[in-house]
């Protein structure tokens, strides 16, 4: 099967947080660099890969999205710190 993303974007200030699925994650983070896609994140100028996960099927990414949609912003943060505790943008890294 094809891989999808799970994913968790960020605006520069690190204030507001934004999750995502995909199963083109250089693709999508391009278009939200763009400003396009998404009216919240090109409101909030939310652009910065923060964190990502793989799955082998779509639906696993879209109920772990659910799933963290769900979780408090102190949560979400932790989680991210345990990949990417400087809080980096990892664009670069794709």
């Amino acid at each position: 099967m094809k891989e999808s993303y799970t994913y968790i974007l960020a605006n520069k200030n690190r204030t507001v947080l934004y999750i995502g699925v995909t199963s083109e994650l250089k693709t999508r983070l391009i278009q939200h660099k763009r400003g396009e896609g998404s009216i919240f994140t090109r409101k909030y100028n939310i652009n910065d890969l923060l964190y990502s996960e793989e799955f082998t099927d779509i639906g696993q990414a879209i109920s772990r999205e659910k799933q963290l949609k769900n979780w408090h912003k102190d949560w979400k943060l932790n989680l991210i710190k345990t990949k990417n505790p400087e809080l980096k943008d990892l664009f670069s890294e794709l």
